[in-house]
Order: C-alpha cells, then sequence, then structure tokens
C-alpha cells in the first residue's frame, strides 16, 4: 500500500493554511501569541512556516482563535495528523541518513517526480556495485558516510518504485550520467542494463539528453528533482542537491522557472524508446573504443547520426 503522503509536505501545506486563516482574521502574530498565552511569536511563526511538528492542542486552539466553521476545521485536523507524525512514520522507510531521508519522505508520498541528473545515475535507479563505488568517492569528502548503510538506505527507497500503486518517475540524464567515469566496466555495464531494464516499467520514463543538443538557451544549473502529491492542495516542491546539503523550493515562482526548464529538456531528451535501445546497445558492446581526443565526449561515438537528427526541437521561447 502506498504510504501517506509525507509528513514535511503536510506541514508546509497546514501553516500555509493556518497563515491565511491569521491573515483572513487580520491578526499579528503578536496578538494570537498573547490570546494563547504562548511566551513568543517563534512557536507561531515555525508552524506557519512548517519548521516543526505541530502539537494537534496547538492546532484546534488556533482553530478556536481563527473562528473556523466545521466542515473546515475537520479537514485541516487531518492534515494537522498527517503533520504530527513522527518515528513510526520513518520506520516504514528503515533507518537513513538525514539528507536521504528528506528526499524518501518525499518520494514516498508523491505522485510523480521528476528528476535531473547531469553527472551520475540518480539514487532511485542505482544498482548496489554502481551506488557502493559512487559513495565511496563521496566518502572522500565526507569521511563519516558509513557507505553499506547508505547502500541499504537506497534499496529501501527505490521500493517506493515497485509497489502497487507507485508514483510516476521521469528520470532526465545528461550523456555523461550514462558515461563509465572510472568504472570498472562490469559495473558501468550492469548499471546501463538495470536502466534500460527499469525504463520498461509503464510508471519509469527514462531519457537521455545528447552532447550539443540546446534547450533554448534554458538549463539547470545543478542536479534537482520535483515532485507533485495526490492532494493537488499540497505543494509541489523542487529539490536542489549540492555538495554539502540540499535547498527544498515550494514557492510558485520557483516551480515555474523549475517547469519551464523541465518542458525544455523533454524537448531536446532523446525519445524514451530511442533511451531505452541505446541503453541496451552501450551495455551489450563488446569494446569500449577511446574518444579521438581530449575535448570528445566520451559517449559521442555510440550516438548514430539518425538518432540525433531525429530529436526533436526546443520550442522557441515565448514572450
Amino acid at each position: 500500500m502506498p504510504l501517506p503522503t509525507s509528513p514535511v509536505i503536510r506541514r508546509a501545506r497546514l501553516g500555509a493554511e493556518l497563515r491565511q486563516l491569521r491573515r483572513r482574521e487580520e491578526l499579528t502574530l503578536e496578538q494570537v501569541c498573547e490570546r494563547l498565552g504562548w511566551a513568543s511569536t517563534s512557536k507561531l511563526s515555525r508552524i506557519e512556516l512548517g519548521q516543526s511538528r505541530p502539537d494537534l492542542a496547538d492546532v484546534l486552539d488556533l482553530l478556536d482563535v481563527y473562528r473556523v466553521a466545521a466542515e473546515e476545521r475537520e479537514a485541516l485536523i487531518v492534515i494537522a495528523r498527517d503533520a504530527a507524525t513522527g518515528r513510526g512514520w520513518w520506520k516504514t522507510l528503515g533507518g537513513m541518513g538525514e539528507r536521504q531521508r528528506a528526499y524518501a519522505e518525499l518520494e514516498a508520498g508523491a505522485a510523480t517526480v521528476v528528476e535531473y541528473q547531469p553527472a551520475v545515475v540518480p539514487g532511485l535507479l542505482q544498482t548496489p556495485a554502481y551506488a557502493r563505488l559512487r559513495l565511496g568517492v563521496a566518502r572522500l569528502l565526507h569521511p563519516d558516510i558509513d557507505v553499506e548503510a547508505d547502500v541499504r538506505a537506497r534499496l529501501v527507497r527505490q521500493e517506493v518504485l515497485h509497489r502497487a500503486e507507485p508514483p510516476h518517475y521521469t528520470a532526465l540524464l545528461e550523456f555523461t550520467a550514462c558515461a563509465p567515469g572510472g568504472l570498472p566496466e562490469g559495473v558501468w555495464r550492469e548499471q546501463l542494463r538495470h536502466l534500460a531494464l527499469l525504463s520498461s516499467k509503464p510508471n519509469v520514463t527514462i531519457r537521455v539528453v545528447p552532447p550539443g543538443v540546446t534547450t533554448g538557451g534554458v538549463h539547470p544549473l545543478t542536479p534537482f528533482a520535483r515532485y507533485s502529491f495526490p492532494d493537488p492542495a499540497d505543494p509541489r516542491t523542487v529539490m536542489l542537491e549540492a555538495l554539502t546539503t540540499d535547498v527544498r523550493l515550494v514557492s510558485a515562482a520557483d516551480l515555474g522557472w523549475y517547469d519551464t526548464v523541465v518542458d525544455r529538456m523533454l524537448d531536446a531528451a532523446l525519445p524514451a524508446a530511442e533511451t531505452t535501445a541505446l541503453l541496451a546497445r552501450l551495455a551489450d558492446d563488446s569494446a569500449l573504443p577511446s574518444p579521438t581526443g581530449p575535448g570528445d565526449h566520451p559517449l559521442a561515438f555510440r550516438v548514430r547520426p539518425e538518432e540525433v537528427a531525429a530529436v526533436p526541437r526546443p520550442r522557441p521561447p515565448q514572450d
């Protein structure tokens, strides 16, 4: 069975609803806290920003202050209970580090996920051997990484793609993400075969962006993942992946930019069927010829001219 919408998304939704109710009543943070006898505004501010797990009793008190009618009140109580969910919810995901938990929580409650990776295979699509080697490299920068624990965590996260009601997952990969990248040939080929196999699932779409294909001047600067949720009122979210930390975006303006990026990259990428055929052919080729020069893309020699010619060109920018 699918997990309920993730607590972090419910907290963001609850906070936005409570902030709107307070403004409807034309109350300041200070006025609300004074009525409830709260020592400072920081508690209410954190609830409205979705930064803390709310106490249901506090939410009920706020609904009283805001004079919320019965039907709206019941709907908000359901959201508040989801937002207050704690350790029991996490047990369904298994033990994992803080950064992986953030992604796992979003993935577990998502209806759709679109992920862009310029250099590596996304965690949801990695084989154990590939993940182990990539995490071994990451350990050079972060010595406290428990490689085997993180590999197990990735496998737990990947179960979301195989459950009875999975999200629809789309991976947009630059060609570099499909390159050997110093990996042992056996690990690399196994990973490519795994990608080709996963792409046959009805809920998984993998698209490769060929080298040299433009996206109309719009291009992401970092890896990112965009999430939507079964309840359309829950805030769509973009997670930006950085070297040391990640950034969560929920504003309509930010999401609009990334919607444009996704549309342009989908226009530029190879169709899903051609991507699957390309991955399978790369995995099964018996030899790996070297690039002819230092500036050549490591996989450029693999792309047949007719494949590149068939790539749809991006739409012109809208005024």
